[in-house]
């Protein structure tokens, strides 16, 4: 690949819709045009997570994530290089993770909760685009994926919004609000937010084919 990859960086607290959102995108792409790497399958192991005052694991902090890893690899995608990883089972025992092969693409997409945060990630990026949605909206998506498709006990859930989630977006999360060039409201839907994106990202494949 000649030219140099259009990184995008999409970040925004647990609930905005961030994952839909990047999954939508990724069904209008094929994986030769745009290739997303997420940042949730570098979680470090269960026993490396930090523990609160309570003795409950607090995977909502930087430092529960393997940060260069994920930097080396977003350097091997923009050298042209493959990247293959085990896919994160958000330690569900009964699910048996699979390789997953991320391939160079001429749009890359590096996407999570502190993807800005990251400094040596942030830096790569040509367009940061922020999530944004009110907390009690977030609250109820967080309840509604982690009570009903997970099966987390709703204390729990609660417990770590307040406990984990919301102080770690409001220090590691929402700061880099103010310096990203897209903010999307998304309290009801992205939909005219997303069609935009996409239009700009067939304009850069076609920059791409032109070459």
């Amino acid at each position: 690949m000649d030219q140099k990859p259009f990184i995008i960086g999409i970040s925004g607290g647990s609930g905005s819709g961030k994952t839909t959102f990047v999954k939508e995108l990724a069904n209008s792409f094929t994986p030769e045009q745009v290739c997303i790497l997420s940042q949730d399958n570098y979680y470090k192991p269960r026993e490396e997570q930090v523990i609160d005052k309570t003795g409950e694991k607090n995977f909502d902090l930087p430092e529960s994530f393997k940060e260069e890893e994920y930097h080396q690899d977003v350097l091997r995608l923009l050298n042209g290089e493959d990247v293959v990883l085990k896919e994160y089972v958000y330690n569900n025992p009964l699910a048996e993770p699979k390789n997953v092969i991320y391939k160079p693409a001429p749009v890359i997409i590096i996407e999570g909760i502190f993807v800005f945060h990251f400094a040596d990630v942030s830096r790569l990026m040509d367009l940061k685009i922020f999530i944004d949605a009110d907390e009690h909206i977030k609250l109820i998506r967080r309840i509604q994926r982690d009570k009903i498709e997970r099966n987390y006990p709703l204390e729990d859930v609660l417990y770590r919004y307040q406990h984990h989630v919301f102080p770690s977006y409001q220090k590691f999360i929402l700061p880099y609000k103010s310096e990203c060039d897209i903010v999307i409201n998304n309290n009801i839907s992205f939909e005219d937010a997303m069609n935009t994106l996409k239009l700009s990202i067939n304009e850069k494949l076609d920059g791409f084919e032109g070459k």
